[in-house]
């Protein structure tokens, strides 16, 4: 699921709730009040991001600050993954002055190696100031894997801290590999 994700509002009498899990390089835009969003955090980052009287809010998952100069258009990067996050809810019907944020991960998992948490945290924190996006809370750092669960619609956000223990939960921040390619059967190459 790469951009951004619709869903449709359940039926009548339906409380069920549904998870969309948003991965490394994704994000995801909903405006239905049955929709969770869901990520596990490492040295990553997720801006969870909403405006409350539109009804309309999204999540992204970066892996890299990136810089506004950088030629580069990945996902990966947070400075075009919170572009991207801002324009799906504005396409949605948010307004930028209406919109609130809340931040996590950021968190120095492996030790001995340069701490890209920490930048991916302080990049967030600076674009949103410079935005003049409101950051209404924030849980970045530390040493322990997270896993986050918002709710767009109200703003609500939960939020579990991993340890070793859960090494199988943390390999589904990971996007899925593309599928191989199919075998290559009597192709013709054309000039």
């Amino acid at each position: 699921m790469n951009g951004a994700a619709s869903f449709l509002a359940p039926a009548a009498g339906d409380t069920r709730e549904r998870n969309i899990h948003v991965v490394q390089g994704e994000y995801a835009v909903v405006d239905t009040p049955d929709a969770v969003l869901v990520t596990i955090l490492g040295s990553c980052v997720a801006a969870c991001m909403r405006d409350p009287i539109a009804g309309v809010g999204g999540m992204n998952h970066f892996l890299l600050p990136g810089d506004a100069g950088s030629a580069n258009t990945s996902m990966k990067y947070g400075i075009n993954s919170m572009e991207l996050l801002i324009n799906g809810l504005l396409q949605r019907g948010a307004l930028r002055g209406r919109l609130e944020a809340k931040l996590f991960g950021g968190a120095k998992v492996v030790q001995n190696l340069s701490d890209i948490g920490a930048e991916n945290g302080k990049f967030a924190l600076k674009f949103l100031e410079l935005e003049g996006i409101r950051c209404v809370g924030h849980s970045l750092g530390g040493d322990r894997a997270r896993r986050i669960r918002y709710w767009p619609y109200t703003g609500r956000v939960s939020q579990l801290l991993l340890d070793s223990s859960h090494s199988e939960l943390l390999k589904t921040e990971r996007p899925k590999p593309a599928p191989a390619p199919a075998p290559d059967a009597g192709s013709i190459e054309l000039f």
